[in-house]
């Protein structure tokens, strides 16, 4: 009960760091395993292997959005209920994650199987690169449910006041997985399947992890008799909240796949090239951003229930403020050392040269996305599922893969239409963050009519 009633009580900007920063290191943690795991399946298992992988990413980024629709919105539910000291709701929202999640993964897992060559086609997988695909998906899709436990347990160990051992759980699984890795690709001769098996097991071995700390009879949230009935009102709660970051990431695969085709099929694989070397700069400080948010999720959605505003909107404003100074890094980056960034990941000239000026390009807008993924995330946080979900589809759907496809036709050079939809995106996703912000300020139901920002 300490841990969670600090949420209302300890100086706010301690309170982000002590929860972003656990998050921050976890996510880095994880970006540098997905690296390691590429290298190891290049080497181990062969150019065609590591081709695979990329086609079956988007496939994966689908199945673990699922997990999200359940574990982000049920944790900022939880968040809500401890505000309001409402621990009886607050034990059933455990109990409804992991039924949920059960019944949830279990049906992404079969469809999955059923129509497996289907899918992996349908997004880029070839003659040669299938038969890999097929068997790291299928030894994926038989730990789902696993994954979905893991994702959603991270995420309600966060709003139950334990951001450390959230971290933790996520630095066990990228140990067990980066040591499994080389056992059961190089030593065993498994192949794919071998990575694929190393990831299942490491998060099986994180999910036991995170389950002694929900077993221990001195914590205020835990597993015990009652929680585990499916609650109407906790259900379709929790999937309205959780529907933002859900049709986000779905947008996002989405998004890939087209800007990937008119990528080739105006500038060919190059031009694909480039933007996967602007997309590794854009992603590590993305990945802050989120750890970011997920430090601010607990604290505002905790104060919102507790009818803390203030302290609810000073975690927004400090959140805005260290994201726009972290996308700040990008800006200067990308505007004034590109040639130097892309020499980092390729020593090929063409290569290079292609790179510099679609990343001054994409990166010219970095200043305010900061600002745009926390703003959504507030509303998120606060059980706002309609503005929440709006937000997220914004840049996503609304206004970049309109832009993607029309400005190629608008431009002289049809690649340059491709490069600066992203930009465009960028700027009107912000612009449309800012009225929706400035249209909340009053009537926003919390209870009591309040202001969500300070009058103008």
């Amino acid at each position: 009960m300490t841990r969670t009633a600090e949420l209302g009580t300890a100086p706010v900007h301690q309170l982000l760091w002590k929860y972003a920063l656990p998050a921050i290191i976890a996510m880095t943690a994880t970006s540098l395993y997905n690296i390691v795991d590429s290298i190891y399946i290049g080497h181990g298992c062969g150019a065609l292997a590591l081709g695979a992988l990329t086609v079956a990413k988007p496939f994966m980024d689908i199945c673990a959005a699922f997990g999200s629709l359940v574990g982000v919105g049920a944790s900022s539910l939880l968040a809500i209920y401890l505000g309001e000291k409402d621990y009886d709701r607050a034990n059933r929202v455990l109990g409804n994650v992991i039924v949920m999640n059960i019944i949830l993964s279990s049906i992404v897992m079969a469809v999955g199987l059923v129509w497996l060559d289907p899918i992996l086609m349908a997004f880029g997988a070839s003659e040669d690169t299938l038969l890999y695909a097929h068997e790291y998906m299928e030894i994926i899709l038989y730990g789902n449910i696993l994954t979905h436990i893991y994702f959603g347990l991270n995420a309600m160990l966060r709003s139950a006041g334990h951001p450390r051992f959230s971290m933790a759980a996520t630095i066990v699984a990228v140990t067990v997985n980066i040591i499994l890795d080389p056992i059961f690709i190089f030593g065993l001769d498994m192949g794919v399947r071998g990575a694929a098996l190393a990831t299942v097991i490491s998060q099986a071995v994180a999910v036991v992890w995170q389950l002694t700390k929900f077993m221990d009879k001195g914590e205020l949230v835990r597993f015990h008799r009652g929680i585990w009935r499916l609650n109407k009102h906790i259900t379709f709660r929790a999937l309205a909240i959780g529907m933002s970051p859900f049709l986000y990431n779905i947008a996002h695969c989405f998004v890939v796949i087209i800007i990937n085709n008119q990528l080739k099929a105006f500038g060919g694989d190059m031009a694909i090239a480039s933007y996967g070397v602007i997309n590794r700069l854009t992603f590590v400080f993305a990945m802050i951003v989120m750890g970011l948010n997920q430090g601010m999720q607990p604290i505002a959605g905790y104060n919102y229930g507790a009818k803390h505003y203030d302290r609810m909107l000073k975690s927004f404003y400090l959140t805005c403020l260290y994201a726009t100074g972290v996308m700040e890094i990008v800006f200067i980056l990308g505007e004034c050392f590109p040639e130097l960034i892309t020499k980092m990941f390729t020593h090929d000239p063409l290569l290079i040269d292609l790179t510099v000026r679609p990343m001054r390009i994409i990166c010219s807008t970095m200043l305010i996305i900061g600002f745009q993924m926390v703003t959504g995330n507030l509303f998120t946080s606060i059980g706002k599922a309609g503005k929440a979900i709006f937000l997220s589809l914004t840049r996503q759907v609304i206004y970049l893969i309109p832009l993607a496809l029309i400005l190629p036709r608008v431009f002289m050079d049809p690649l340059d239409g491709v490069w600066w939809s992203i930009p465009v995106s960028d700027t009107l996703s912000a612009v449309t963050a800012v009225i929706v912000l400035l249209a909340s300020r009053r009537n926003l139901h919390m209870g009591a009519t309040t202001d969500l920002l300070p009058p103008a």
